[in-house]
């Protein structure tokens, strides 16, 4: 697969008894890549992977792939231990996956060498294309720009990083140490723009799920250097984008994605669906977002799929 364009880290359905719904999951897969889309994510951080039974996650793998016909899926892969990730990966190349986003382990943080070790082993686990992601604030492993462009000299399989720490110049750092040999991704919603202009070339995107048709414009006027354009719709866009960069935005996104009539609130716990205030105030974000609408449409055109 090419490591490039709008990624969408796809939210994991529930029905009303918690099973996994892979007959909405399938519908809405193929409902971003309709909208412009280049791949999806299954089994990250926002599709609750923690969560999830390995028994889960290999059928989750399994219609996404089934449903998306050739399109790239690329597989989270996280888990307590190296030889369960080291598995999640080979099932993940069995059920027909195209590339797998590598996270440290769940739990355990610890010094460079055993992460090293550890993220070394998952990717030489298959032959398939891999990003690292890094994100030390969820899993407070911080992947240092050295210690990237050390795994990618010893790693040919290693092709993207996925950067979720927030700050804007790790992508410059990498970028500098490595060149063209990794691809570099925005990892959170709102350092997209920041992120184009210092030569990202893609973004793991979250409000995706909800609105794919202004995610992937967004991109594309940011990384084409349409300045007045990406700007435009970034101030529009960055209060819903925002949602992405905290504890709580798996329901966050959940719930946009249901007032827009593309998904349910539904979540696992320990994690519980919005109330009281926090529902309230979540809400008329969303709203006053889908007010101001219209502003963005003209942008919006000129890029549609």
């Amino acid at each position: 697969m090419k490591w490039a364009g709008v990624i969408s880290a796809i939210t994991t359905p529930f029905d009303e008894y918690g099973r996994v719904d892979h007959g909405f999951l399938a519908r809405h897969a193929r409902w971003q890549i309709e909208h412009g889309c280049n791949g999806i994510v299954a089994l990250g951080s926002l599709g609750e992977a923690a969560t999830l039974a390995f028994e889960e996650k290999a059928a989750i793998l399994k219609t996404v792939v089934d449903a998306l016909d050739g399109v790239p899926v690329v597989a989270g892969i996280a888990a307590l231990s190296t030889d369960e990730a080291v598995t999640l990966a080979r099932a993940a190349q069995q059920a027909g996956c195209s590339g797998l986003m590598v996270l440290p382990p769940y739990v355990y943080s610890t010094d460079w060498r055993e992460m090293k070790a550890h993220v070394s082993t998952v990717i030489r686990a298959t032959p398939l294309t891999c990003m690292l992601y890094n994100n030390p604030i969820a899993y407070k492993t911080d992947f240092l720009p050295s210690q990237i462009a050390e795994l990618a000299h010893e790693l040919d399989n290693l092709n993207a990083v996925k950067e979720s720490g927030g700050d804007v110049r790790r992508i410059t750092a990498v970028r500098a140490l490595c060149q063209e040999r990794l691809a570099l991704f925005a990892g959170l919603d709102d350092m997209i723009v920041e992120a184009a202009r210092v030569g990202a070339v893609g973004w793991i995107a979250g409000l995706v799920n909800a609105l794919p048709a202004e995610t992937v414009a967004l991109f594309r006027h940011a990384t084409q250097g349409n300045t007045r354009e990406a700007d435009a719709i970034y101030r529009w866009f960055l209060p819903l984008l925002r949602m992405d960069t905290v504890p709580k935005f798996v329901q966050l996104i959940k719930l946009v994605q249901q007032e827009l009539g593309m998904g349910s609130e539904r979540v696992r716990a320990p994690r519980l669906t919005l109330e009281g205030a926090e529902r309230e105030g979540a809400l008329r974000t969303i709203r006053a977002a889908m007010t101001g609408r219209d502003s963005i449409r003209a942008l919006l055109a000129s890029h549609a799929p």
